[in-house]
Order: structure tokens, then sequence, then C-alpha cells
């Protein structure tokens, strides 16, 4: 009976260990909003909801055509990102000026 409890628990622990390690850093990077004007299309569909891989590549070639957003609601001029879902992500994007302030 003591093998299988002993089993058990080190089982739980090695899980527990696995998902904290797994899950840790998208927790870490989420207490920091993304900054849309040095953001990568790969980090943008992993932090925006709604925003898959080719919206984000739109909202990359867009800032490399007209330069840098001067707030996050400018991301509605780009193709596919409407005032709804930058409400909805606003939480997790910013605007930092060449200073390093958020805005």
């Amino acid at each position: 009976m003591m093998n299988i409890v002993c089993s058990v628990r080190t089982c739980v622990s090695r899980w527990l260990c696995i998902f904290c390690l797994a899950f840790l850093p998208l927790s870490l990077s989420a207490a920091t909003p993304l900054d849309i004007n040095i953001a990568t299309a790969s980090e943008f569909s992993a932090v925006m909801s709604g925003v898959g891989i080719k919206k984000a590549e739109a909202i990359v070639a867009y800032r490399d055509l007209n330069g840098r957003f001067d707030s996050i609601d400018e991301l509605s001029k780009v193709k596919g990102i409407g005032s709804k879902l930058i409400a909805r992500n606003e939480g997790v994007i910013q605007v930092v000026d060449e200073e390093g302030v958020a805005e």
C-alpha cells in the first residue's frame, strides 16, 4: 500500500513540475503587455486573442510600410483588425515610445 502512495505522489509531483515548466513562461510574458512597435508576427499571434499568423504578418507588414504606431487604436488601419479585436486585447498590447515609456 505504501509503495502505491509513493508512486502516486511521485507521478503527481512530476506532472506538476512539467506543467509549471511548460506554462510559467506564458504567464510571465502575459504580465508585460506586448509593444506593438517591436513585436514579431509570432509574438502577435501568441499573445493577441483572435490574431492568427496571417493577421499578425499583416500587422508587421503595415508597420514596416507605414512606420511606428502612435497608439494601439491605429491597429484598426490594418486590414482584418477592428475596434472590437483591439478592445479585447488592450490589456495585452501597448505602445512604448522611443524613450521606453508606455503610452
